[in-house]
C-alpha cells in the first residue's frame, strides 16, 4: 500500500514587510500546495492571510492560512523573517542585540514540532543569525541556510547591467561574504555572457560596488524597508530546493576550510537542492579578495563571540 500523499508545505515565519511579500511572491508563482503565515501578532497573520486568499479567484492552486508553530509539524521549508527591521542608519550588525533573544524563542518553537525541514533565515544579520539557528536547532549544517549573498549579487548584476546597458541577466557576477558593510565584489570574475570581459577602470568598479554594499540603506532611507527583491531572492531559493535542482546560487552557509575560512556563516557560491546546501563550491579568488573575505569573516567570529550560544 502506498503511503499517504503528503503535500509540500511552506511556512513564513513573520508578516512585516519581507515576510508578506515573499507570501505573495510564492503564491503568485505557486511554489508549493500549501503556505502558511505565522506572527507573534497572529491578528496581522490572519489580515494577510485573508487579503491573499480573496485573490485566489485569479491565482489559485495554493492552500494558505494563518497558523501556530503546531503547523511547522508538516513544513518542509520554513523561513523565518521575524525581528526587529532595520531603521535609517542602522546597520545589520546593529540590529543583532535586538534579534538573537527573539530568534531563541522562534528557533525553539519551531524545533518543538520540526527536526527534518530546511530553516532558511532572511532576518538581519542574516549571516549571524543563521549561525545562531544551527547552533539552537541542532539541524544538520546543510538545512540551515541564510538569505546569504543572493540579493547582493542580484544587486550587483543589475548595476553592472544598467552600466553597460545590457540584460542583468546575461551579466555573471557574484557578491561573496557577509551580507553587509564587509561583503566582497569578487571582480576577478565577473563578466559578459560568453566570458567577456566587463573592461571597468577602477573609478567604475568603486562607485558599482558602493551602490550594491548601499542599497538597502538607500531604499530604507526612502521608503522604510527593503521587500520586492528580497522576496524574490527567497522565492529563487524555495525553487532550487522543492525542484531539487542543484542550483548554483551565494546563500549563507556554515564554512569549511573554504578560502581559509572555518566555522561562520558567510555567503558563498552552494549548490542547493532537496537536501539543502548540497555542496560549496571553491571560487579561485585573487589575493585581494581573499583577503577581504578572511576580514568580513573575523568581522562576523568576532560578534559571534560575544554571544552565548
Amino acid at each position: 500500500m502506498a503511503p499517504p500523499f503528503k503535500p509540500n508545505r511552506v511556512v513564513v515565519i513573520g508578516t512585516g514587510a519581507v515576510g508578506t511579500t515573499t507570501a505573495y511572491t510564492l503564491l503568485l508563482r505557486r511554489r508549493m500546495p500549501e503556505l502558511v503565515l505565522i506572527d507573534v501578532n497572529h491578528q496581522k497573520a490572519l489580515g494577510e492571510a485573508l487579503d491573499m486568499n480573496h485573490g485566489m479567484p485569479f491565482a489559485g492552486g495554493v492552500k494558505l492560512w494563518a497558523g501556530t508553530y503546531e503547523d511547522c509539524r508538516d513544513a518542509d521549508i520554513i523561513i523565518v523573517t521575524a525581528g526587529a527591521s532595520q531603521k535609517p542608519g542602522e546597520t545589520r550588525i546593529d540590529l543583532l542585540r535586538k534579534n538573537i533573544s527573539i530568534f531563541r524563542d522562534i528557533i525553539q518553537k519551531i524545533t518543538k514540532y520540526n527536526s527534518h525541514a530546511i530553516l532558511l533565515i532572511a532576518t538581519n544579520p542574516v549571516d549571524i543569525l543563521a549561525y545562531a539557528t544551527l547552533e539552537i536547532s541542532g539541524f544538520d549544517r546543510r538545512r540551515v541556510i541564510g538569505s546569504g549573498t543572493v540579493l547582493d549579487s542580484a544587486r550587483f548584476r543589475y548595476l553592472i547591467g544598467k552600466h553597460k546597458e545590457i540584460d542583468p541577466r546575461s551579466i555573471h557576477g557574484s557578491i561573496i561574504g557577509e551580507h553587509g558593510d564587509s561583503e566582497v565584489p569578487v571582480w576577478s570574475l565577473a563578466n559578459i555572457s560568453g566570458g567577456i570581459e566587463l573592461g571597468f577602470n577602477d573609478e567604475a568598479r568603486e562607485e558599482i560596488y558602493q551602490n550594491t554594499k548601499n542599497a538597502a540603506y538607500e531604499i530604507i532611507n526612502a521608503k522604510g524597508a527593503t521587500s520586492y527583491a528580497i522576496a524574490l531572492a527567497l522565492d529563487r531559493i524555495v525553487e532550487a530546493i522543492l525542484s531539487n535542482e542543484g542550483a548554483v546560487l551565494n546563500v549563507s552557509t556554515l564554512l569549511n576550510n573554504y578560502n581559509g575560512v572555518s566555522d561562520v556563516f558567510l555567503g558563498a557560491p552552494c549548490i542547493v537542492d532537496r537536501s539543502g546546501v548540497r555542496e560549496v563550491l571553491k571560487m579561485p579568488l585573487s589575493e585581494e579578495e581573499q583577503a577581504l573575505f578572511q576580514q568580513s569573516a573575523e568581522k562576523l567570529k568576532a560578534e559571534i563571540a560575544k554571544l552565548e550560544l
